[in-house]
């Protein structure tokens, strides 16, 4: 399902009610009142009920004879909706769903690499060449570096030349942005150039075993990355009890 942002009260609705739902501001099983929603949003009846549907198809909340609409448990949302894993960033880093990610990239890029060394194209050797550009560019700039990031990753996929690869994008680009603004807006990361830079070169040589292993590489990196600013939050929350301030610029 495409994303909500944007799309005037409706969608302001359905912002705000999944970045509480999925950042844990309503707990499992809670109530949600319509006509509560509708004084707090200003919005009228129509507005809040399509809003809910729009959650309820995202396996968020649910409505139950003599209950109303609750919160559903978090093993009932489909977690691979594009605005349910944005949601997953909005406050503070979910670890074990960032390191999930981090297992289904194992599993996806270096294939999709290897793939991609054999069957790119003029076309797909210029766009990532582009997309490293971008990330040369905004190296000391976090935000436009998880943009060159993700468009770099996104490259790679469709390099692959197979459809059901390219569809992975969704939900890695989604997943990947979570990710990166954690990581690249902390102090805790690595260079990402070298590994990049890497990646296109075996690509553009056609070694798909090179290309393999050097995604292999760069994801032990970034989940090296990861780890140290999970380690420093969590160290920063038990001195202060407060969430650490992010900022930083290593890629993956």
């Amino acid at each position: 399902m495409s994303s909500y942002q944007g799309r005037g009260l409706h969608g302001q609705v359905v912002e705000q009610l999944g970045e509480r739902i999925v950042g844990g501001v309503y707990p499992e099983g809670a109530p949600v009142f319509s006509e509560q929603l509708e004084r707090e949003f200003d919005v009228s009846k129509t507005v809040v009920r399509e809003a809910l549907k729009v959650l309820a198809a995202k396996g968020l909340v649910e409505s139950r004879q003599k209950r109303g609409t609750v919160i559903r448990p978090r093993e009932a949302w489909n977690l691979l909706d594009a605005d349910v894993l944005r949601w997953q960033g909005r406050e503070a880093p979910n670890f074990v769903f960032l390191e999930n990610l981090a297992e289904v990239r194992g599993i996806v890029e270096p294939a999709a690499a290897r793939l991609a060394a054999e069957r790119r194209t003029e076309d797909d050797l210029a766009e990532l060449d582009s997309a490293l550009a971008a990330m040369a560019a905004a190296v000391h700039t976090p935000d436009a570096m998880v943009d060159a990031d993700l468009r770099f990753h996104r490259a790679l996929l469709n390099a692959a030349h197979n459809e059901v690869l390219s569809r992975m994008e969704v939900i890695l680009a989604a997943g990947l942005q979570v990710r990166d603004r954690f990581v690249h807006h902390s102090r805790h990361g690595s260079d990402p150039m070298p590994s990049h830079r890497a990646l296109l070169d075996a690509i553009r040589d056609g070694d798909a075993r090179a290309a393999g292993l050097t995604v292999e590489a760069l994801l032990a990196q970034a989940a090296a990355d990861l780890a140290q600013v999970r380690e420093h939050a969590e160290g920063t929350t038990k001195r202060t009890g407060r969430a650490p301030a992010r900022r930083s610029r290593s890629a993956a």
